[in-house]
């Protein structure tokens, strides 16, 4: 499908990659991998055909079709969000017009018998090559896809310049998969991703059939939907055939060695250099002292592998905080007509360390907001227990930080009792090496400013930290750092974030958060997403129900066991009307997409064009059909929305 042939890049000088080939099959699910700069970013550039290679050149199988999802920087505007998502459908889209368009020319009172004839017959291709592309539940598609990707149906007709950075990238992600591509390009496509709508994409990856290549440090999820590994390491590419926990496995195997061949040919080298020194003078060792220094200048140097896995970095020892660092009482919030927030009582208890998740837009950074502190809310009340210290890091912080200090002089005003070389060390895992440390903040971009940030965190003596979204910037190494100072860190801890593999480690309590309701998990995110499998969430609103009440009073597996049957059968009893409805209405589409296929073949043969009102007649029947399965469509899925709410009542 897509084959790289000597293809060369260099960056400031350096070669980021030179003379590597690799093969793309159809149907390969590719994880690029690879320590930041080397070039991952650009590779994709490069086969999207956005950036030209050095030297070498990408052969593209013809009429190959590419989706590629850039990192940022994309914006969407003066459409519709549904318009927006809809137009990556070109080839529907410009038959659907020509469609319109003859249909509007058959209406023409002026038009002759051969001319309508004429019309018919491309209606009928048109038609042909429509059914082709199933373009008839395209449009249900497409909101299924921007319902997937976090999008609300009172969003579609929103115009798409309204929708922040993040959401803009989420419109390029809907776009990118609606197009139905060979193969799809994505550049850290889950970064601006809650966990129902990752979870959504991994679903949908799944059962892709085009080919992947992504680039993401959110373990979890290439594990699930990649299952080849291409490494860019030392300007050279390596394949892998495996999921990225095996690619890492033998990583760390490949590295043993290559450090244990590093040593045993510095100790060479050193016997070596030993020999010369001591026979540099001896007439009677002049040709072996030759002979050496020859071998010296032509030994090819093993590159020892870049790691961050001997740093470990340590939050100061906090001071205590009391029993209860913060409480919230009837806490309301609303930002205009919008309500976020109405009574919510929430309590932390000392030592505890929270995941916030849920859908965007639900309230998890206005409630982290709230609790730290930065942001007012409309009325309630906000307790801060005895001796809580609170740090609170989000991408916006890094705003704040001094933009005429270096970097090196804004962590070391803040860890008196730490060397230089030990703050060289933590920035370097948080990828600022070498005279980068001697930056202004002012010249750093976005993503920089907020490693700068989250560095800062690391080294306060804060009780209580809230950290939202802090992984979105850092590779593999930097989140496992971070994540291991996280477990260390026997402080009280909030973290919004959709990263699983992050999060899993770190948290023993989850709060799930939709329109402003929160539902507790006493349990690590793997309890919490097992439990998520198990229920059908609403995306509108949590709803209490009897279940939720009698949880409190289950003290064994019986009478566990015993609730969970009552409700069955009450959720049974409560859907059993509109699940017969919607099996009557599946039948019903069954029906009107037999008829249109019947009516298409109709069409297409040119016989019927012999009796113009028999044409007429079932050009007129064919709308109709069409008209009547959209309409049952529309309301199947009303249905199925409706059932949704009433099972969520039951989880």
């Amino acid at each position: 499908m897509i084959d790289l042939v000597n293809i060369s890049l260099q960056f400031n000088g350096k070669y980021l990659f030179k003379d590597v080939n690799y093969k793309i099959a159809s149907g390969d699910k590719i994880s690029l991998v690879g320590a930041n700069g080397t070039g991952k970013s650009s590779l994709l550039k490069i086969i999207n055909g956005s950036l030209q290679p050095e030297s070498g050149e990408v052969l593209k199988q013809k009429r190959i079709s590419i989706g590629y999802l850039p990192q940022e920087h994309v914006t969407h505007s003066g459409n519709s969000l549904l318009d927006e998502a809809s137009s990556a459908l070109s080839d529907i889209v410009e038959l659907t017009n020509k469609e319109k368009e003859i249909t509007n020319a058959l209406n023409a009172p002026e038009l002759s018998d051969e001319e309508k004839m004429d019309l018919v017959h491309q209606l009928g291709e048109v038609h042909h090559i429509l059914e082709g592309m199933d373009s008839y539940s395209v449009q249900s598609k497409v909101e299924k896809i921007l319902i997937g990707l976090g999008f609300e149906e009172s969003d579609f007709s929103r115009l798409t310049d309204e929708f922040s950075g993040g959401w803009q990238m989420r419109i390029a992600l809907a776009k990118i998969l609606i197009s139905q591509n060979d193969i799809l390009l994505l550049d850290e496509p889950t970064n601006h991703l809650d966990i129902d709508s990752l979870e959504w994409l991994i679903s949908f990856l799944k059962t892709y059939k085009g080919g992947l290549l992504i680039v993401s440090h959110d373990k979890n999820f290439v594990n699930q939907v990649t299952n080849r590994t291409l490494e860019i390491f030392l300007g050279k590419f390596f394949t892998f055939k495996g999921d990225y926990d095996a690619y890492l496995r033998y990583k760390t195997e490949r590295d043993e060695l290559a450090v244990q061949q590093f040593e045993q040919q510095q100790n060479k080298i050193k016997e070596t250099e030993r020999f010369i020194e001591r026979f540099r003078y001896k007439a009677t060792k002049a040709r072996q002292v030759q002979s050496r220094i020859k071998q010296l200048e032509k030994i090819e140097l093993v590159e020892l592998p870049e790691t961050n896995s001997k740093i470990n970095i340590k939050f100061p020892q906090p001071t205590l905080s009391g029993r209860t660092p913060i409480k919230l009482n009837r806490i309301f919030k609303s930002y205009g007509d919008k309500k976020v927030f109405e009574a919510v009582d929430f309590e932390i208890e000392r030592g505890e360390k929270i995941a916030f998740v849920g859908p965007n837009g639900a309230g998890k950074s206005t409630l982290a907001k709230i609790i730290a502190g930065v942001i007012d809310y409309n009325s309630g009340e906000r307790i801060i227990g005895h001796n809580t210290i609170i740090s609170y890091y989000a991408q916006d912080v890094a705003d704040n930080l001094d933009p005429e200090l270096e970097i090196i002089e804004t962590v070391d005003g803040i860890a008196e009792e730490k060397t230089l070389g030990q703050l060289r060390s933590l920035l370097g895992s948080f990828l600022f090496t070498g005279d980068d440390v001697f930056k202004k903040v002012g010249v750093l971009s976005g993503g920089e400013k907020s490693r700068v940030a989250l560095c800062k965190i690391l080294l306060t003596k804060s009780n209580f930290i809230i950290l939202d979204e802090p992984t979105n910037h850092l590779d593999y190494n930097s989140k496992l750092i971070l994540q291991k100072a996280l477990v260390d860190f026997n402080g009280t801890l909030i973290l919004v974030s959709h990263d699983i593999d992050f999060l899993r480690p770190i948290v023993t309590k989850v709060v799930d958060i939709r329109k402003g309701n929160l539902k507790t998990y006493l349990g690590g995110i793997d309890y919490f997403m097992e439990k998520r499998e198990h229920a059908a969430f609403d995306r509108d609103d949590t709803v209490k129900t009897k279940k939720d009440k009698n949880e409190l009073s289950v003290t064994n597996r019986k009478d566990q066991k015993r609730i969970e049957a009552e409700l069955r059968q009450q959720k049974h009893q409560a859907t059993k009307d509109i699940v017969k409805e919607i099996s009557k209405i599946e039948s019903l589409i069954e029906t009107y997409e037999n008829k249109i296929k019947e009516l298409e073949r109709k069409l297409a043969d040119p016989v019927i064009y012999s009796k113009g009102e028999t044409a007429k007649e079932t050009t007129k029947y064919f709308n109709q059909t069409k008209s009547d399965l959209e309409f049952a469509m529309k309301k199947w899925e009303e249905l199925n929305e409706k059932l949704i709410k009433i099972e969520s009542q039951f989880t």
